[in-house]
């Protein structure tokens, strides 16, 4: 059985896969408590593996995004070759505190443990790309791993929706702006909450 916060079918509003029709299977929990996390912990239904492929497989993408919370806590890659026997490629998002199967088709790392530490058990899988959420104080090269990746993650920047508009504004110009003195970060904006969809 697995906790399941939410299963439902928009476009991937962030990073790389910006404007690709997913289905999103959102997972409850996390071992991080991020004052800015748009997750409702506290609910949840209980779904065999079964019922999971059953609410998935009735929307026609066959691209899907396992995120949470942190899905790393009950995903496994038993669970992503199913997913794959029905003809999906699979996504995930994670804060990279926990192996990530291996199997992944594509693994968005978005850490919130800056020093470099937020990877100290192991990602598992190399991420695809890394995204920092951006605030008036970040210093993103603080979260970057100590470690060369054989293969480099693409690096993005995402200003934090605060909820205040004067805030938000002043995030986006210093994000733009350090982007622009730093051009190996890219700038991955909510696009959801721009356009008005989920």
């Amino acid at each position: 059985m697995k906790r399941i916060n939410d299963i439902f079918y928009s476009l991937q509003g962030e990073g790389f896969n910006t404007g690709r029709a997913a289905v999103f299977v959102r997972f409850a929990g996390c071992n991080l408590r991020c004052s800015f996390c748009d997750t409702e912990f506290d609910t949840y239904r209980e779904m065999t593996d079964e019922e999971i492929i059953a609410a998935v497989t009735a929307y026609p993408a066959r691209f899907i995004v396992l995120t949470g919370g942190e899905p790393t806590l009950q995903v496994d890659e038993a669970f992503v070759d199913l997913l794959h026997q029905h003809g999906f490629e699979v996504a995930m998002e994670s804060n990279g505190t926990r192996p990530a199967p291996q199997n992944l088709d594509w693994l968005t790392v978005s850490p919130k443990i800056a020093g470099g530490k937020w990877n100290e058990e192991g990602s598992g899988k190399v991420p695809n790309e890394l995204k920092i959420v951006f605030e008036e104080d970040t210093d993103p090269e603080s979260y970057l791993p100590p470690i060369t990746y054989h293969l480099s993650p693409l690096l993005y920047l995402q200003p934090c929706d605060t909820g205040d508009a004067g805030r938000n504004a002043a995030i986006v110009e210093k994000c733009v702006e350090y982007i622009k003195e730093h051009p190996r970060w890219r700038l991955s904006l909510q696009t959801h909450k721009l356009v008005g969809f989920k």
